[in-house]
């Protein structure tokens, strides 16, 4: 589920993805449900609404490293206020309000080839590790139209190969990099729908 930045509304939009996420739940208890989010302008209560609705993968994209953040998005958002959403959402989402097969998984992404460099892109992975999140990707920045940020680097598929490998040595629990990689990718969804699955039976295990 995803949707864009409802800023019309108070809460941006956050009771209207939990009461879609929960109804999803309700009608189809084993159906994995992942939300790409917007920033709610800060606002943790509602991330946390969102969080305990009962879905299995938060996301919310932090897109590119801290010093380009004003450049590559709307000036209202930012890295740190990204990180803070992330990190609320994976406490709020385990924090034992609703009762979870397996713990909430954070996922965030981030777009290659704006003119960020190599250590800039190594931090931006500890700073997600540092907040709890488990599941990153990269993709290659391509430029809509010309009004839009140029392509400042066409970043080749060994460096993407770089990224995925030093991510997994990180100890992020997937890693999905490559040019045409983006926050919803079919290879990456098939591989997160096992993950999601390999830690209910865990949970299974130890609840019983």
């Amino acid at each position: 589920l995803t949707s864009v930045d409802r800023d019309d509304v108070p809460d941006g939009g956050a009771q209207h993805f939990a009461g879609t996420i929960a109804g999803l739940k309700r009608r189809i208890p084993d159906l994995l449900v992942e939300a790409l989010t917007p920033d709610f302008g800060g606002d943790m209560q509602c991330v946390g609404l969102v969080a305990r609705s009962g879905l299995d993968v938060y996301a919310h994209n932090v897109e590119t490293v801290e010093r380009l953040q004003g450049v590559v998005r709307d000036r209202r958002a930012g890295y740190k206020q990204s990180l803070r959403v992330l990190e609320e959402a994976r406490r709020a989402g385990n924090d034992g309000t609703v009762r979870r097969n397996a713990p909430l998984i954070t996922k965030t992404s981030v777009m290659l080839g704006v003119g960020e460099s190599a250590q800039e892109v190594r931090q931006t992975m500890r700073d997600c590790r540092d907040a709890g999140v488990e599941v990153i990707t990269f993709g290659q920045y391509l430029r809509p139209t010309k009004r839009h940020l140029k392509v400042e680097q066409w970043v080749p598929p060994e460096e993407f190969d770089r990224w995925r490998a030093e991510g997994e040595e990180m100890g992020f629990r997937y890693v999905a990099s490559g040019p045409l990689v983006r926050s919803s990718y079919r290879a990456g969804e098939f591989y997160m729908a096992n993950l999601i699955k390999e830690s209910q039976r865990h949970a299974d295990v130890a609840y019983q």
